[in-house]
């Protein structure tokens, strides 16, 4: 049986790349699913409500709602403290450990 290598290293990475884009701006569930597709993170809007469910219940973001000029109010997420620390976290270790794992899988002989 050969494992899904790619949906691995996502799911390992996702919940800090949905805390970097909220680093930039607070931003409402259609956008962030609209980036993390468009960039192969995610397969489906319907697999990043359960994450942010658990980025809140974890106190890394918090939400507040929005009227839009579009539509309904929109429900916008942003990080708290603790998820600005815990990107924090991730981005010190995650160069040093991109370049460990380049160097050992990187472009040397099988």
């Amino acid at each position: 049986m050969t494992a899904d290598v790619g949906a691995q290293m996502r799911k390992g990475v996702v919940e800090y790349c949905v805390l970097g884009l909220l680093a930039r701006e607070p931003m409402y569930g259609w956008q962030l699913a609209d980036a993390l597709t468009g960039a192969g993170l995610i397969a489906s809007i319907g697999t990043l409500y359960p994450l942010l469910g658990r980025l809140r219940d974890n106190g890394w973001v918090s939400t507040f709602d929005q009227p839009s000029e579009s539509g309904p109010v929109r429900r916008y997420y942003r990080l708290t403290e603790v998820g600005v620390d815990q990107l924090e976290r991730f981005r010190a270790q995650w160069a040093p450990f991109a370049r460990v794992v380049t160097g050992i899988v990187g472009e040397g002989r099988p």
